[in-house]
């Protein structure tokens, strides 16, 4: 099954777990920071343990807009994936938000619309 990253701002992270249990229920390995960071851990390098091994990155748009955080880990991963490293963004809109214009012409899985549907979207893009 597929190395699946997580990539969500703080703020949302009811939803975002909710969708890693779901991802991870359907049988993939998941990166969630939640679950994966833990205290006394250094924070860039679980990240970065999380980036080098993922095969999907599902970049979580928010109705907070965009984070630091979370433009590194997309930017970063959509920088290999464009040069062939065999990873791939997958964008999801998770609580609202607008798709960054390098990414506007890429579906999104829309969570906000219908929940079950955007997830059976997205779980069809991991393979």
């Amino acid at each position: 099954m597929a190395n699946v990253f997580i990539s969500y701002r703080q703020i949302d992270t009811e939803p975002a777990e909710k969708l890693a249990s779901e991802v991870k229920d359907a049988g993939h390995q998941v990166w969630f920071a939640e679950w994966t960071i833990d205290v006394g851990d250094s924070i860039v390098e679980r990240v970065n343990q999380g980036l080098e091994g993922l095969s999907y990155l599902v970049l979580c748009y928010s109705s907070s807009d965009t984070s630091p955080w979370v433009n590194r880990e997309w930017m970063s991963t959509l920088a290999r994936q464009l040069s062939g490293q065999g990873v791939k963004v997958l964008p999801v809109m998770l609580t609202g938000g607008q798709p960054p214009a390098i990414l506007a012409d890429i579906k999104y899985a829309d969570l906000v619309k219908d929940w079950s549907k955007g997830v059976s979207d997205l779980l069809r893009a991991v393979k």
